[in-house]
């Protein structure tokens, strides 16, 4: 099956339940439906293309949703952007995709580059004159033509030469990963989710896809609420939403201001976070206000369909003690290796790598990058069985559990001694002055340098620190801030904080 037969499903069971609610108003499934038959109408009548990348450049509402859904319903797969990227990046992302068409706004459609020569969807047109069902017979063709491995989405991730990536992710993919979800967290229609994270950020296809495969309503949370973490705690509770799944730094955020000794969130039941660390300093915040909860730990790349480990906190953690990532997602195997390409033995460290359904296709027009990071699996040689090697630092726990360490890039050799970056930030939270850090490493200047959030000043904090980590470990410099910048992602911009250090 692909994923418009598994939506098809989803509206012929719920017509007239919302599917989607944004600050300016909602849509039924029904209405979904229609509205997004009309744009694949609006699509395939232009040019006979098929299986090919349309950019939906939209704020983050539901006429992006409705825009997604019309573009695969067309044969196509579409390209989420960001309508405030900065202009260079827009250029290099469409010089990529030579996309044959854009789906825009009046408001946004001035931003597309006047190089730009092909098809322009208007979303307010495409409102105003939607079809009657009977007028979108010829699109049971074209669903009868897309097979699961057909790509249904591309999300471009930063390059390290500078050039964005287009990860291109199959139906199957985000079948295989949703069915999990559905499964591991027990989602019904009954599910109200909260979403965060923005369109073109591979999280976002957790809330999307378990709205239109279980029929669950998906709420798109105003972006100004997560700026004012008591004013979002009374949305939640406002809209009766029980499913969240945020990057940490929201709820890190949330711990800090204190808010759930105000106000709690009375209608969560399930909170899983991904993205980046999330400390348990501030878990165990949530946890004593919230002990009923399910918490849950995902961790994977973008390139494996979001997620490929998860990890449902079922014991207490001490405030400085590491967040288990846990274990693979059914369909994915994890397989972490050493520098010399074999399993790591029992608390070795090594290079996590994923295997399974949800490996993406790889990067869009970028055969050479694909194939450095997807690769034969070297512990055999017996048949094609390709692994995506992440990049990322990770070694098993004495309970079998797999344990995130860091960025390989962020594993530095300073005085002689490796050392792993990550492990300086967990050291420096467990100090409870400490509300929030980052530490980068100043290569031009061989220095660890701190970024931190809290009530404490450098030297006492090079006291408590001295008798938790090495010398050799401990920061050469300390900034203190009001808070950690964070990318458009909602992560800590850490690239910001390593190069711009010197303006602060």
């Amino acid at each position: 099956m692909n994923l418009i037969e598994y939506l098809k499903q989803t509206i012929n069971k719920f017509p007239d339940k919302v599917a989607i609610q944004d600050d300016l108003g909602s849509l039924t499934f029904l209405e979904l439906d229609n509205i997004s038959n009309t744009i694949s109408k609006e699509i395939i009548t232009s040019s006979p293309f098929f299986k090919k990348p349309i950019a939906v450049f939209l704020p983050k509402n539901r006429w992006s949703v409705i825009s997604f859904v019309g573009v695969f319903k067309s044969g196509n797969f579409y390209v989420p952007m960001d309508v405030k990227a900065p202009s260079d990046r827009l250029l290099k992302i469409f010089d990529t995709l030579d996309t044959p068409c854009i789906i825009t706004n009046l408001e946004y459609k001035n931003l597309i580059p006047s190089c730009y020569n092909g098809k322009i969807i208007i979303i307010e047109d495409v409102i105003c004159n939607v079809l009657e069902q009977k007028d979108h017979q010829n699109l049971d063709k074209i669903a009868n033509e897309i097979i699961d491995l057909d790509p249904i989405y591309s999300i471009f991730t930063s390059g390290s030469t500078g050039n964005p990536k287009g990860v291109l992710i199959s139906h199957r993919g985000v079948i295989d990963y949703i069915n999990w979800a559905i499964k591991t967290y027990n989602i019904t229609e009954e599910e109200i989710i909260g979403s965060q994270a923005p369109f073109y950020f591979d999280n976002s296809t957790l809330d999307i896809y378990l709205m239109m495969l279980t029929g669950a309503k998906l709420v798109i949370i105003p972006e100004d609420k997560f700026m004012f973490p008591l004013k979002l705690i009374e949305f939640i509770n406002i809209h009766n939403i029980n499913f969240v799944f945020w990057v940490p730094s929201v709820l890190v955020s949330i711990s800090n201001f204190k808010v759930l000794d105000v106000l709690l969130p009375k209608s969560l039941k399930k909170i899983l976070f991904a993205g980046e660390v999330m400390p348990n300093k501030h878990l165990n915040y949530w946890r004593n206000f919230l002990p009923d909860l399910l918490f849950s730990n995902l961790y994977g790349p973008t390139e494996i369909t979001v997620d490929c480990t998860y990890y449902i906190v079922d014991r207490h953690f001490n405030d400085d003690e590491p967040l288990p990532i846990g274990i693979p997602c059914r369909n994915s195997d994890i397989i972490i290796l050493s520098n010399e390409d074999q399993l790591v033995t029992e608390d070795e460290v090594g290079e996590l790598c994923v295997r399974g359904s949800s490996l993406a296709l790889g990067y869009y027009k970028n055969p050479e990058t694909t194939k450095l990071s997807f690769v034969q699996n070297p512990l055999h040689n017996d048949y094609n069985d390709i692994i995506y090697k992440t990049g990322d630092l990770a070694k098993y726990n004495a309970r079998g559990e797999i344990l995130f360490l860091g960025r390989k890039d962020s594993q530095i050799k300073h005085m002689g001694y490796r050392i792993e970056l990550g492990e300086i930030e967990n050291g420096l939270l467990s100090l409870k002055e400490i509300k929030n850090v980052c530490v980068v490493y100043k290569d031009d200047l061989s220095q660890i340098e701190a970024f931190y959030v809290g009530d404490i000043k450098a030297p006492a904090i090079r006291r408590q620190l001295a008798s938790i980590l090495p010398k050799y470990m401990l920061p050469r410099k300390f900034y203190q801030m009001e808070y950690l910048p964070t990318n458009s992602n909602g992560k800590i911009d850490r690239k910001k904080l390593k190069n711009d250090y010197e303006l602060l």
